[in-house]
């Protein structure tokens, strides 16, 4: 197989200080990098001409491909709204590879996303972590599942509350999800292999730490409800959102518990939202949390989560962890930091080559590669983006 040899590139690996060289791929995987590799003969040579080159950025929460914009109830695929606990479902399931949005993930330099069931459930169910070009889900999975969703706050109690069901109240949403985790326990311990649950397989997951408990949570009351379940039952928590998750964020460095937070650029509009700011992210990394910036597309376009990045610069996160923030900390969320988020032999050739500093707003991706492949090209003659056929 041909290499292919990214050379005169102004290489930021993350992981690793910045260099001036070049970056080796080889089988889909980069194989090396550095200020003195050079290209073997015969390869096929990309001279970047001092751009930047950075891995693909990754957005760990997403409703990609399960919620399409302006196709109403027939593009809309994120809740499974028949039960208060719904964890068996598979957002795998529901994810359409020719979503637009796939595009504009590419054209925002987005090469890896985690793609979550919505909100709308006390327990909504499985994520998937995928590629961002294909034509066949199972080509692009990453790893599946890749955590259980649940919800806390508002929207849980808004949905079943309006239905007049349970839970309609953060009381009976806490409720559920420890009789769900209760239910599962007993589960755990039946010998019978013929009375199988998709609901409450997918916690025992949870419970044997196979794959962690994404937990929604905005306001802080809500976050410290998500610490003691999580105390109850022994899992691996995960906090998406986070709107007040500075409030307890020596709480949460002290526990090494990874925040993702956003989306950033929505209006404070549920009351649990009042504390939003882009400020947030640099409160919470200056205590030594681990933060992961998400766009919740298609709440916010998901080529804007470069932006979200580096408005936070704009406002005090340090540029480093910003940068870490949408590369290597969401990949190791995902559990997939061997393969994505950084520069280094054996990872996933999934690289993308910049006009310049991504953080600046005025620069843009020009050529995305993922696995090796090349699968996106700014065309600077028609000022529009060119997206390789998936297949």
């Amino acid at each position: 197989m041909t290499v292919t040899a990214i050379i005169n590139a102004h290489v930021v690996p993350v992981e690793g200080e910045p260099f001036d060289g070049t970056v080796l791929i080889e089988n889909g995987k980069v194989s090396a990098l550095g200020a003195d590799v050079t290209a073997p003969e015969g390869a096929d040579v990309v001279d970047a001409d001092g751009k930047w080159l950075l891995p693909g950025f990754v957005d760990a929460h997403v409703h990609l491909g399960t919620h399409e914009e302006g196709e109403g109830w027939a593009g809309d695929d994120t809740n499974e709204m028949t039960d208060p606990v719904t964890a068996g479902v598979r957002a795998l399931d529901a994810v359409n590879p020719f979503d637009p949005g796939f595009d504009d993930a590419l054209a925002g330099g987005v090469t890896s996303v985690n793609v979550n069931p919505g909100s709308g459930n006390p327990i909504g169910g499985l994520a998937v972590a995928i590629h961002t070009h294909g034509r066949y889900i199972e080509e692009m999975v990453l790893r599946s599942p890749s955590g259980l969703k649940s919800a806390l706050g508002e929207n849980p109690k808004r949905v079943y509350g309006e239905k007049k069901q349970t839970p309609s109240t953060r009381l009976g949403t806490a409720m559920i999800i420890r009789k769900a985790f209760m239910d599962a326990q007993n589960y755990m311990g039946k010998a019978d292999e013929n009375a199988r649950d998709p609901k409450l397989e997918a916690l025992a997951m949870v419970l044997r730490r196979e794959i962690p408990w994404r937990q929604h949570a905005h306001r802080a009351d809500d976050i410290a409800t998500a610490l003691r379940i999580a105390d109850e039952f022994g899992y691996d928590l995960v906090l998406d959102h986070g709107t007040e998750a500075h409030l307890l964020a020596d709480v949460l460095a002290e526990r090494g518990i990874p925040v993702l937070i956003g989306p950033l650029f929505t209006t404070k509009s549920k009351v649990e939202l009042r504390g939003r700011s882009i400020a947030n992210p640099g409160k919470l990394a200056a205590a030594g949390v681990e933060i992961s910036i998400i766009t919740d597309h298609p709440v916010i376009p998901i080529n804007f989560l470069v932006h979200q990045a580096t408005l936070s610069v704009k406002e005090g996160l340090d540029p480093v962890t910003a940068l870490r923030s949408i590369t290597i900390n969401p990949a190791k969320v995902l559990g997939l930091a061997e393969r994505i988020g950084s520069l280094a032999p054996g990872k996933d050739a999934d690289v993308v080559l910049w006009s310049g500093d991504p953080l600046d707003v005025m620069q843009r991706a020009l050529t995305v590669w993922i696995g090796g492949k090349e699968v996106y090209r700014y065309d600077e003659a028609a000022r529009t983006g060119v997206v390789a056929p998936r297949g």
